[in-house]
């Protein structure tokens, strides 16, 4: 009897434990708490074939929360009621730099339709080398989108891709985009491999700046591939499964938590992404520090 009650309780607990979410979600483990998403950019080839299997396809590998790339000719209300029926979450979405810059409007209501939390950019239009009024023009554009944005609830974020870390006084191009940024408006995503391949340290970078980062784009660069390009620029065939590459991603989740990263996002732009996605969704399950 006294065996029995036990089994009862236990299955019970286990239940409960289920049931108020303490199951660890897909990609995450005892350390990498997440949460973690896919960024919908890695499977760009496919959507243009077929959106809805291809949402389909990102159900099945498990995260419930996703970064957008387009909405691929439906409306902003159209693509979410399809992430909608598949029990995805768009967290934030990439618009074009120009469209932020003379319309942000637009892009906020475009955004809200979306039911997202972030709206930024991944690219700011330059010519040749990223200079320091490229960098103060675009903290403007910045300041404006995030003021605009956060009338509709949302955050404006900036997705660093390399060529802002040219050296400027004592730092580099990266210090005017955050230091005349206000912290209210305006958040930063990293992404390791583009803070990485053009030399930084991406666990000294999360310090640096601390909780101006917000999101997180979870790349590693192939072995053997030379680092120190300022260009914003390499083959995706460089993008490799999480661990298997030659960034410390150990270290960087650890700094990651620590300065208080909100939302994690893997991106693979390489033509493997549909195989290699599980796999990284798996290093992240047991990676330790």
């Amino acid at each position: 009897m006294k065996t029995i009650i036990i089994a009862i309780i236990s299955s019970a607990c286990i239940s409960a434990l289920v049931s108020t979410g303490a199951a660890a979600a897909v990609g995450t483990g005892p350390y990498f708490k997440g949460p973690v998403g896919l960024q919908l950019y890695s499977l760009r080839d496919a959507f243009k074939q077929d959106v809805a299997g291809t949402l389909d396809l990102a159900k099945s590998y498990g995260p419930k929360i996703a970064e957008l790339a387009g909405t691929y000719n439906l409306t902003p209300a159209q693509f979410k009621k399809e992430l909608d029926a598949r029990g995805i979450k768009g967290i934030g979405n990439h618009f074009d730099y120009n469209l932020f810059k003379t319309d942000p409007e637009a892009v906020a209501k475009d955004a809200q339709a979306l039911g997202l939390k972030y709206a930024g950019v991944a690219w700011i239009p330059h010519t040749g080398k990223f200079t320091e009024p490229d960098a103060r023009n675009a903290a403007a554009v910045f300041n404006k989108a995030g003021e605009v944005l956060a009338k509709y609830g949302m955050k404006f974020y900036y997705h660093n891709h390399g060529y802002e870390f040219e050296p400027y006084q004592d730092g580099t191009l990266m210090d005017i985009l955050v230091n005349e940024t206000k912290p209210e408006w305006v958040a930063f995503q990293m992404d390791v491999l583009w803070s990485f391949f053009p030399g930084q340290d991406p666990v000294k970078l999360l310090k640096k700046y601390g909780n101006r980062w917000e999101l997180m784009h979870l790349k590693d660069l192939k072995k053997g591939v030379k680092t120190g390009d300022l260009t914003g620029g390499t083959d995706v065939e460089n993008d490799v499964v999480l661990g298997t590459g030659q960034i410390d991603l150990a270290a960087t989740l650890k700094a990651a938590a620590e300065v208080g990263v909100k939302y994690y996002f893997i991106e693979d732009e390489s033509p493997r992404a549909k195989e290699q996605i599980p796999q990284s969704l798996k290093f992240l399950a047991k990676v330790s520090w």
